[in-house]
């Protein structure tokens, strides 16, 4: 009797434990996405405010950028193909930096200078970039480095979290897609084949 009470304490210490994915210390595949609400973002060069909940395509694509940052710099123009390629479909990409120092209008990672990125073209129209310097949706992430990654499908829960492709540096070295056939499976209600890479780029400096 002292032998099976034991094995369903066992049981219930397994079951209620919460295993994050192999590279995300918050998330695991098929988890329903943290909320996003209340972010202050840019869409072009309209200001707007958004929220995770009212958006209406099946795939989101959240993305956690930083202007400053080389890594992000070497992908601005390869994301922005990728968003281009979904142009007309059910697709909505989401940029976020949680950059501490993005609340002052004068740095790099504010709204001001994400509207300087949109006019250069480095963000497709389906694309809203937004700021969250308490960094709290990117904790809720467990995002930890600039870009990084996550797909969501129309339920809102994550199918794949990573990085863009395999160089991340140096697009002449590009030998995989990871984001692009993530979103493409998850558009075509298709199996994801790779659902989760190891983000490469700067680290996500949390306001403390």
């Amino acid at each position: 009797m002292r032998q099976w009470t034991l094995s369903l304490a066992v049981v219930a210490l397994v079951a209620g434990t919460s295993f994050a994915g192999k590279y995300n210390t918050k998330l695991s595949l098929g988890d329903k996405a943290p909320a996003i609400a209340g972010l202050t973002a840019t869409e072009g060069d309209k200001e707007t405010t958004v929220n995770l909940a009212d958006i209406k395509e099946d795939v989101v694509v959240v993305a956690f950028l930083a202007n400053h940052c080389p890594a992000v710099q070497a992908t601005e123009d390869r994301l922005a193909d990728v968003a281009k390629s979904f142009k007309g479909k059910s697709v909505k990409f989401v940029g976020i930096c949680c950059s501490g120092d993005a609340a002052d209008e004068k740095s790099e990672d504010a709204i001001p200078a994400i509207k300087t990125k949109f006019k250069e073209g480095k963000y497709a129209g389906n694309t809203v970039y937004g700021v969250d310097a308490t960094g709290k949706i990117g904790k809720a992430y467990g995002a930890t480095r600039t870009p990084e990654f996550f797909v969501l499908d129309k339920n809102r829960t994550v199918k794949y979290m990573g990085a863009l492709d395999d160089s991340t540096q140096d697009e002449s070295k590009v030998k995989q897609s990871y984001l692009k056939p993530a979103i493409e499976a998850v558009l075509g209600n298709e199996t994801v084949e790779v659902t989760e890479t190891r983000a490469v780029g700067c680290g996500i400096s949390y306001k403390r």
